[in-house]
């Protein structure tokens, strides 16, 4: 009996301890696109195996972080879904301009709850708005959240945004979007194909051809306030083994 109590009391002595122990592990914190939700997580979890560091991220549409970090949120690193963003917290002195870098692409895509039947081909004039029947279509606000803004530029290319603007389900960033279209609140949506991948409530319709929209480009910079332990995270990101976590989620690697 005195044994069982003794590894009970050793038991509880670590439990209570461990707390304390990750207090003094350093921490650094990412701010990510919506986007990069599960590549992110994944890589931090990867990193953390080599390097006796804690990642903890935030995820949001990139306008949001940008503006928490405009507020002074204490984000160590900031990875956007577009360079809007972050050439607004260059403007403003917010980064470390010699770590910005153009990480990753992706494509825009025309979504469906799984089981839809709708069938669309994307092109000039296409029928968008008839599809929609009573219903609207969700993505990204098209005012500030970056797959809202690549939506917009894509339909009013092709000549279809007049015709559903007043019809969107506009979210707050591209994963709310995905999930109105999972849930089946809207019968289309727009967002960008590695969405689409992470849901198996959605399926693609169609994919947006790369010319009616600005290159989707995720760049990734160290904060004015970033830790020193954040560049380690950074550098791991962008090695190979980071990359290759980005390419399995769907993503594109750019090259400099």
């Amino acid at each position: 009996m005195s044994r069982i109590l003794l590894s009970l009391g050793l038991r509880c002595l670590i439990i209570a301890s461990l707390p304390a122990a990750e207090a003094q592990q350093p921490q650094i914190l990412v701010f990510a696109a919506a986007s990069l939700t599960e590549a992110v997580q994944e890589v931090g979890a990867s990193y953390e195996k080599t390097a006796r560091v804690m990642v903890r991220s935030s995820f949001d549409s990139s306008s949001t972080l940008a503006r928490q970090i405009e507020a002074g949120a204490p984000a160590d690193v900031f990875f956007s879904a577009d360079t809007k963003w972050m050439d607004e917290l260059q403007s403003r002195g917010l980064i470390q301009v010699a770590s910005r870098r153009n990480v990753l692409g992706n494509s825009l895509v025309l979504i469906a709850p799984a089981q839809s039947p709708i069938r669309l081909k994307i092109a000039p004039h296409f029928p968008l708005a008839a599809a929609l029947s009573d219903g609207r279509l969700a993505t990204g606000d098209p005012d500030s959240v970056p797959a809202g803004i690549y939506a917009r530029a894509a339909l009013t290319k092709l000549g279809v945004w007049d015709g559903v603007a007043s019809r969107l389900a506009r979210a707050e960033n591209v994963r709310v979007a995905l999930l109105y279209v999972a849930r089946g609140e809207t019968p289309l949506g727009i967002v960008y194909a590695t969405d689409a991948l992470a849901d198996k409530g959605v399926r693609v319709v169609d994919t947006f051809p790369a010319d009616t929209h600005e290159p989707i480009v995720y760049p990734i910079a160290l904060t004015q306030s970033a830790q020193s332990q954040a560049a380690g995270f950074v550098a791991y990101l962008t090695s190979p083994q980071g990359q290759a976590i980005f390419v399995k989620h769907g993503f594109t690697v750019l090259t400099q």
